[in-house]
């Protein structure tokens, strides 16, 4: 168990009075700053530099995928590589774990391009696509947390300085796993919006959606998907682009109802001071 978990698990028990897992960046840090001393030392990397992770087909760790227990919740991370899509609040951890050991049983290299989840399987490898700019990289899982209920993945230094929040903390991304040699790795914003020759109306699931703008060119309305999701930081339901005759339509849900989608589309139309069309398909 690595020592992140390890303080984890001596709170919940009370074995030790100090002991708890060490708080994250972003969390009670100066805003545009770094928590405490967890940044990046004297110089930070040039990110042209910094690779992503070559995704390979790695025997997993027995022991570093058994059940869990962290803050009174049960972990059970998969055994095998699936599929796997995952939207919400990515978190990074540097220099004050640089070295310790990780779920893995490796050493956390915070300039590695490595990532830490509560369940996806030690070693596999994912995609991480930053909804607020549209940078992607290809981390490898070998560590387990964030254990915040608004967090779903920690990324090392090296892959969220590519991605572009270290100084904020954290941001909103879409996970995916990879499953090397069987899934093409491919971004949030390419599946969002295929070719216009691909069906893309295809991969829309039915149900209610929240229409908020419709473009004649489909950079435009990836622009504009992307300004969304900045302008609305708790955003993070899927947005399609949907085309449709000559126009590329951005989509919001789907929700299961116009009821659901209500109170979704009246916080849009405050903030943003745009009025959503409600959609069935």
């Amino acid at each position: 168990m690595n020592l992140r978990l390890a303080l984890a698990s001596l709170a919940v028990l009370g074995l030790a009075a100090c002991a708890g897992a060490p708080t994250r960046p972003g969390e009670g840090a100066a805003r545009g700053g770094y928590y405490k001393d967890d940044g990046p030392g004297e110089r930070a990397p040039d990110p042209a530099m910094l690779a992503d992770a070559q995704p390979r087909r790695e025997p997993l760790m027995r022991g570093a995928n058994q059940p869990y227990d962290v803050f009174g919740k049960h972990y059970v991370p998969f055994t095998e590589l699936r599929p796997f899509t995952q939207r919400g609040v990515a978190s990074w951890y540097g220099r004050r774990f640089q070295g310790q050991k990780t779920s893995s049983g490796e050493a956390y290299d915070m300039y590695a391009m490595t990532a830490a989840h509560p369940l996806l399987p030690i070693p596999s490898y994912a995609r991480v696509t930053n909804l607020a700019n549209g940078k992607s990289v290809v981390v490898r899982i070998n560590d387990r947390g964030p254990f915040h209920s608004n967090r779903i993945v920690d990324l090392s230094y090296a892959a969220a300085y590519k991605l572009g929040y270290t100084a904020a903390g954290s941001t909103t991304v879409e996970l995916q796993s990879i499953i090397p040699g069987e899934q093409p790795e491919r971004t949030a914003s390419a599946q969002a919006a295929p070719a216009a020759a691909e069906p893309v109306a295809a991969a829309e699931p039915s149900g209610v959606y929240l229409q908020l703008g419709a473009f004649s060119a489909r950079d435009s309305a990836e622009s504009y998907r992307a300004a969304i999701y900045r302008r609305l930081a708790w955003l993070t339901d899927q947005i399609y682009v949907f085309a449709s005759g000559s126009l590329y339509k951005l989509h919001l849900g789907p929700y299961p109802s116009e009821a659901d989608a209500s109170a979704i589309a009246a916080r849009i139309e405050t903030e943003m001071n745009l009025k959503p069309v409600f959609v069935v398909r």
